[in-house]
């Protein structure tokens, strides 16, 4: 009875241990697989809705895009790049232009955040909506496209086109 308490102890402990991880590396996570549901997304709506928005006071599916990139860049550029490079203006047009410079974007705020150390994700930084800490930051970045592409899961919707299976993780 000891040995299977213990085998089970063992068991437990190192499966908790497993999924342990610092923030970096779940944001890290998280953010790839928050990039491959986006594409997956973009990938679902023909080129030739790209200009579709359910009203007038809405964005089309092709600015959403547009708007996710441009902040993305913003945010990277501002709170993270180590360099004085700056955010770029959100341009493309085709459906494969906006795949190129979403995936971009994805993966240049990924390899910012793989060489950000976690004591500076515990900086605070001046935002417009008061101090707030880097990690905070990787947080709204998260936020901003989860809100966006549950727009864009709408516009598939109203365009009858089944949208991708949800993964959170």
């Amino acid at each position: 009875m000891k040995t299977i308490f213990l085998y089970c102890m063992v068991l437990f402990f190192g499966i908790s241990y497993a999924q342990q991880s610092t923030p970096k590396e779940a944001f890290l996570e998280k953010w790839e697989n928050s990039k491959t549901y986006l594409l997956e997304i973009v990938e679902a709506m023909p080129e030739s809705e790209y200009d579709f928005k359910p009203s007038e006071r809405q964005m089309t599916f092709r600015e959403q895009l547009l708007h996710i990139k441009g902040n993305m860049d913003w945010l990277r550029t501002t709170y993270f790049t180590q360099s004085d490079v700056k955010a770029t203006e959100a341009g493309g047009t085709t459906k494969k232009e906006i795949i190129a410079l979403v995936t971009n974007a994805f993966n240049s705020v990924s390899k910012e955040i793989e060489t950000t150390s976690e004591e500076t994700l515990l900086e605070t930084v001046d935002f417009f909506a008061g101090p707030k800490s880097k990690l905070q930051i990787l947080n709204l970045l998260q936020d901003h496209v989860t809100h966006h592409r549950g727009q864009l899961i709408v516009y598939l919707n109203l365009n009858d086109i089944e949208p991708p299976k949800y993964s959170g993780w």
